[in-house]
């Protein structure tokens, strides 16, 4: 079974973190939450972003970036930042990988970055503007990634529940 790897790295906003967390149950990815949190995890905010689906999260808390890696190495690691010069869909993600976004307001360290340039990516977006929704951001990370591993595990089908569709109405 293929595994996903999302990292949030001290995030400020509990309601984008909730998304997060929902998409992450949705998908079947694992959620690594790295401190410190801008908010508490028995936040209501937090819980009411992710509704009902903290029970199928797979989450994880560190401390900081250093005790995050040291208990991930070996990993393979994708920074998503505005401040990369590769798109997020050029890259091949293998099974197993960490997309890593930074913080709301500051994104991650640069230090992290300048070791790691081929590793940084980008959502292309208008010149001028600051960056998209944290949360926006990993939906895209988390299905690019999936897209790519052909939805493992996800149903790609949906039903009506009233009505039926008709066998040919997707020719």
């Amino acid at each position: 079974m293929s595994c996903l790897n999302i990292v949030l790295v001290e995030p400020r906003i509990p309601q984008n973190t909730g998304n997060v967390a929902r998409t992450c149950a949705a998908t079947g990815a694992r959620l690594h939450l790295v401190e410190p949190l801008g908010f508490t995890v028995d936040s209501a905010k937090l819980k009411r972003a992710g509704l009902d689906y903290w029970s199928f999260l797979d989450i994880t808390y560190y401390r900081n970036l250093e005790d995050f890696f040291s208990k991930n190495a070996g990993g393979t690691f994708f920074y998503y930042t505005t401040k990369a010069r590769q798109v997020y869909s050029d890259v091949s993600y293998p099974d197993g990988c960490f997309l890593v976004f930074g913080r709301e307001d500051a994104g991650l360290p640069e230090e992290l970055l300048l070791q790691n340039p081929r590793s940084c990516v980008r959502i292309p977006m208008r010149q001028g503007l600051r960056s998209l929704n944290l949360s926006n951001s990993v939906a895209i990370g988390v299905y690019e990634t999936l897209r790519q591993w052909a939805f493992p595990a996800l149903q790609n089908q949906g039903q009506l529940h009233q009505y039926k569709w008709e066998e040919n109405c997707f020719d």
